[in-house]
């Protein structure tokens, strides 16, 4: 059901959805006298006043004048409608809330928030967190509250601030000195879900996912003016993959929403049509897609959590598998769109579920046409109840999940995580697959490690002086990268890098120095994409290294495992 279903009921009484034959969740209208309406509207915002004086919002001062200013606001709208209220010929008409807690509401929430808990449980951020994303609660239901009390009398209250608010701050979060931006984000999606709205199947909906659209406004801006470092939108989005086995948890916590509300066939077109354009990619250059994954952990999460709210999807079920082919297509396309613009790519999965959202009456019309009615999968079905339906496609998901975490598609260990495979991949001229390798071994000597910036400089040499892909300063800057990488490594005490720093700065024309990574800088560069090792032992590095495919590192496992 569409959360704009308002059917009529006497106060304190429950009514059922039109049409469905079946009891609804329990709604109940309760009216208010205007000063009971007013304590109600105020108490978020002295939710917000009292967070303020916690000590991670009042030991920063942006944070602590932007929740007292949230809080303002919202007490400031309270007045003006009572005092609008009292001049009105009725003179302080009652208002009421119609309090309709819905399942699709608190099980969204539910699963979002058990994400946030696991990622938080590997990522100390999240946690850190957590009084802010609850000022924005407070604020959600305050604003949504006023908003839809300055349109009527009525409004509904439940649980639909919470996925909101959650899905927002699974996908950007802005730094602290820059965080009123962050209640402008929930309030634009409030706003959106509001005042912009049309006419579909008879009712007047909303046309946008409340958390999906102001996602893709402000990744929009942020592009435009060259602003995304106020936001931890690429820490976030590398730091959902620190937790063990992150894809089988979502899998898993997705689970529960895809049987009670049939979103299956959007997250699994959205996801298979993503790995077979993958592994075609593979196939055709020898190197992978999105470098460390064939499906990054943030657009995976956004398969399941973010563009699949059914009031904002098709109707029909193919429609739903061409709304998740869509996603997962457009994903593809953004990101490389992002890319050779020079943007960042973390947006590849936010931009397009507004234009998504703007499509589904075409799209549902378009497949209830003759030619393609007849391949709807719901034909299939139809002698099947709907939940034993969703238990079919359900199920049909769960093997090719299974496959795909069988193949290396969806798990822990995929080989673009490990720097032998980047550094065969140069080696044999794949596309890409130097410039990757070269970023990845400036971050890993960033982080400390020598042998790391040695290999950075040489490599680096090496292609300024072939003018192959990967360097974009011009010769006389590239020569100033290579000398810095080089007294850097040297700096960390890798001796082939003073070795090659002392030949560049004599000029001499010699062969670069190697030497195999020292154990000491194992837990930097075997790490990959997830988060800090936590075994530092010795024989479990050696063996870490074995599996990732470093030369000579089998042998070392073997030389320490014999007696």
């Amino acid at each position: 059901m569409s959360s704009d279903t308002v059917p009529r009921a006497t106060p304190g009484g429950t009514v059922g959805l039109p049409g469905t034959g079946r009891q609804a969740e329990a709604r109940r209208i309760v009216p208010l006298s205007l000063a009971a309406g007013f304590g109600v509207a105020l108490a978020p915002a002295l939710v917000l006043a009292a967070l303020a004086f916690l000590p991670r919002v009042h030991q920063n001062a942006t944070l602590l004048g932007t929740f007292l200013g949230a809080a303002c606001v919202l007490g400031a709208w309270n007045v003006l409608l009572v005092v609008a209220s009292l001049r009105r010929r009725d003179r302080g008409r009652p208002r009421s809330i119609e309090l309709a807690p819905r399942a699709q509401h608190y099980l969204q929430a539910c699963a979002q928030a058990s994400v946030l808990l696991y990622w938080g449980w590997h990522w100390a951020p999240v946690y850190d967190a957590v009084p802010l994303i609850a000022g924005q609660l407070a604020f959600a239901y305050g604003f949504d509250l006023l908003l839809g009390w300055s349109r009527r009398d009525a409004h509904r209250v439940g649980f639909g601030p919470v996925p909101v608010v959650f899905s927002i701050n699974l996908f950007l979060w802005f730094g602290d000195d820059w965080f009123y931006f962050q209640f402008v984000l929930v309030a634009l999606g409030f706003a959106a879900k509001e005042l912009l709205r049309w006419e579909r199947e008879g009712r007047r909906v909303h046309i946008f996912n409340p958390a999906s659209f102001p996602l893709a406004v402000f990744a929009l801006a942020l592009i435009a003016t060259g602003t995304s470092g106020l936001t931890r939108g690429q820490d976030i989005a590398i730091s959902q993959f620190y937790p063990p086995h992150m894809y089988l948890a979502i899998f898993l916590i997705a689970l529960p929403g895809q049987y009670l509300f049939g979103v299956t066939t959007m997250t699994m077109a959205a996801v298979a049509s993503t790995y077979v354009f993958g592994l075609l990619y593979f196939a055709a250059t020898g190197v992978y897609f999105f470098y460390d994954s064939y499906i990054p952990i943030a657009v995976f999460l956004g398969m399941h959590l973010l563009f699949t709210d059914p009031s904002t999807a098709p109707r029909t079920e193919l429609g739903r598998l061409l709304f998740g082919v869509l996603y997962g297509l457009s994903t593809v396309a953004l990101y490389v769109l992002l890319d050779r613009a020079g943007a960042p790519t973390f947006y590849d999965k936010l931009l397009q579920v507004p234009l998504l959202n703007l499509s589904v009456i075409a799209i549902d019309r378009a497949v209830r046409s003759s030619p393609l009615r007849r391949l709807d999968p719901a034909a299939l079905g139809r002698a099947l109840a709907p939940r034993r339906r969703h238990l079919a496609y359900m199920g049909v998901w769960a093997v090719v999940f299974a496959a795909m975490s069988a193949a290396g598609g969806a798990g822990d260990r995929h080989p673009g995580q490990w720097l032998p495979f980047w550094q065969q991949a140069c080696a044999d001229g794949r596309p890409h697959a130097c410039r990757y390798l070269a970023a990845r071994q400036s971050g890993h000597c960033n982080s400390g490690s020598g042998w790391a910036c040695n290999e950075a400089g040489i490599l680096r040499a090496v292609l300024s002086e072939s003018g192959g892909a990967g360097v974009d300063a011009g010769a006389a800057e590239a020569r100033v990268e290579v000398a810095l990488a080089f007294a850097r490594g040297c700096e960390l005490r890798f001796e082939p890098a003073c070795a090659n720093a002392r030949a560049i700065v004599e000029e001499v024309a010699a062969t670069f120095e190697r030497a195999p990574p020292p154990l000491d800088d194992y837990p930097i560069i075997l790490r990959g994409s997830k988060g800090p090792l936590t075994d530092r032992d010795p024989a479990a590095l050696q063996a870490r290294a074995c599996r990732q495919g470093w030369p000579g590192a089998c042998e070392s496992v073997g030389a320490a495992s014999r007696p």
